[in-house]
């Protein structure tokens, strides 16, 4: 597959599932008349189902990172050429930007917008370091055949387990700066989720590599 339709499925895949959570948040305040909680619902469902149909459309292509600690994992593990990393890095934020603009343009809202949501403290970025180390052992021990779904259902938990409502994605908190609605982080926020994701991911690898070497025989399990 070549390097430009690589790049270009991480561009839209990232700015689709951007759109995807800020626009059901957009949509869930909306619906929600106040009611946090079922702001959160509306946010959670649609970005479950949005990202699964994405890792399933764009997986085959270019893998579905959509996400540059993944990337950086999946570099890591040798699972994605280094020399791809910097593009697909650079494709996601661009994405993220992109996908903020376009929910902003459904819902007639301001296209250029700086959120004031401050996102800080010990337990949230306790909370992206649990997020993103769970989102990367389940990319990296899923079956195949099931990581589109696998994926989906930990990051819905994960939006009502963690106190960060799950961001594990430092595209994510990158586009998210620039919406000021329910989904948004304050500038200012960004870089202690960020660093938090980096410690989760690479948490996430080294268990994930722990598990690994520590395989258990056939039949093993039942004595």
């Amino acid at each position: 597959m070549g390097t430009p339709r690589k790049l270009l499925s991480e561009l839209l895949g990232t700015a689709l599932l951007l759109a995807i959570v800020i626009g059901s948040g957009i949509m869930g305040e909306r619906l929600a008349g106040g009611n946090a909680a079922l702001a959160l619902v509306v946010n959670t469902l649609s970005t479950v189902g949005g990202l699964y149909v994405l890792i399933e459309v764009f997986g085959p292509v270019s893998g579905a990172h959509f996400n540059p600690a993944v990337s950086v994992a999946m570099a890591y593990k040798g699972l994605l050429s280094r020399s791809l990393l910097a593009g697909y890095v650079v494709a996601q934020l661009a994405g993220a930007v992109l996908g903020a603009w376009m929910a902003h343009a459904m819902f007639d809202a301001g296209l250029l917008q700086v959120s004031t949501k401050v996102r800080s403290g010990p337990g949230q970025w306790f909370a992206e370091v649990v997020a993103t180390a769970g989102l990367l052992l389940v990319i990296l021990r899923a079956p195949a055949a099931r990581v589109a779904a696998m994926v989906a259902a930990y990051i819905g938990s994960a939006y009502f387990f963690t106190a960060s409502t799950s961001f594990a994605n430092p595209a994510a908190a990158f586009g998210r700066m620039f919406t000021e609605s329910f989904a948004g982080i304050a500038p200012a926020s960004v870089p202690g989720f960020v660093a938090a994701q980096l410690v989760g991911a690479a948490l996430g690898v080294a268990v994930s590599d722990l598990l690994a070497g520590a395989a258990v025989a056939p039949g093993a399990q039942d004595r």
